[in-house]
């Protein structure tokens, strides 16, 4: 996920180390803070892969910054990544987000579509938080009012989802028919 975070925001705009980490962070929200010791790592592996690229410029007022830019085949890869994102990244809602901030980079909507369905697959799947067995159980079966406000939230999440991904499907679906 942060790699391809890191894939996508470069794709957007060359940037330095500090902006990149905002954005990604603004991203992820609360729910995955990126720290230092995460991000440049990241970048570090991403660099040596080729994918990026690192020129330095002036700072105002105080020392150089490293700019990272996007390589053509980092481009290609975050393409490639978008196409074909591995299931943890259609399961994890964190992730799928990550997915979607980006998917436009993917310029064939049929490509689009096919990330898209597998999402809704994936969501048309009968799941719950919780289990009687193996039969998982819907908010209405469950006595205690917390887990019932899980299930009825994440109903209604999912219920939301799966009517915008329709609408996209739809429009996608008309486009590469054009």
């Amino acid at each position: 996920m942060l790699e391809l975070a890191i894939l996508g925001f470069l794709h957007d705009a060359p940037l330095h180390g500090y902006e990149l980490r905002k954005r990604i962070a603004a991203l992820t929200g609360h729910v995955k803070p990126v720290a230092e010791s995460t991000l440049y790592p990241a970048i570090k592996r991403l660099e040596k892969a080729g994918l990026l690229a690192r020129r330095t410029r002036p700072g105002v007022g105080a020392a150089p910054r490293h700019v990272l830019t996007l390589t053509a085949e980092g481009r290609a890869e975050l393409r490639r990544r978008l196409a074909q994102p591995v299931d943890i990244d259609i399961t994890d809602e964190n992730r799928w987000f990550t997915v979607l901030a980006f998917l436009r980079h993917l310029d064939d909507p049929s490509a689009q579509a096919e990330v898209l369905e597998r999402r809704m697959a994936f969501l048309r799947q009968p799941s719950s938080f919780f289990y009687e067995g193996d039969r998982p159980l819907r908010a209405e079966e469950v006595e205690d009012p917390f887990r019932r406000g899980i299930l009825t939230i994440a109903r209604a999440t999912s219920q939301a989802e799966l009517s915008w991904l329709r609408r996209t499907l739809h429009t996608l679906r008309a486009a590469a028919d054009d």
